[in-house]
């Protein structure tokens, strides 16, 4: 049953349980897709006809703003785990594969490190391709 991989989690102990919330979650995940090279940060780009909501690195952007609503980043937190449904805009001319598979592999990296939980699930829609600013 579950009682042996609950004593095993770092988030669970005989002293106490801690519980991360959607946010913390969605604010590493927002930081860690920024520090993958080939993902535009700008507040730019072309939306498809009635999307509105902002990319990862239009939240990025505004973290230090504190509109405490992610959106660009869906997140899901159980007790122990985790899943995530990203949308970004790739710089023209990088491999899309590469670069969401290098995104992916941070934001898994990063919220599993930070929080103790794991992430069972990255799913990323690469909403724009974007020209680099020159």
């Amino acid at each position: 049953m579950g009682t042996s991989r609950s004593a095993s989690s770092p988030l669970q102990s005989d002293k106490g349980t801690t519980t991360i919330q959607n946010a913390v979650v969605s604010t590493i995940a927002a930081m860690a897709v920024a520090e993958v090279d080939g993902i535009d940060p700008s507040h730019g780009g072309t939306r498809l006809p009635g999307d509105t909501s902002p990319t990862v690195g239009e939240f990025v952007g505004r973290v230090t703003g504190g509109t405490g609503r992610t959106r660009g980043i869906s997140v899901e937190v159980g007790e122990e785990q985790t899943a995530l449904d990203l949308t970004v805009n790739v710089i023209y001319g990088r491999p899309i594969h590469q670069v969401t598979n290098a995104v992916r592999e941070n934001v898994i990296r990063r919220v599993e490190s930070l929080t103790g939980l794991e992430v069972n699930e990255v799913n990323i829609t690469v909403n724009d391709v974007t020209f680099p600013e020159q």
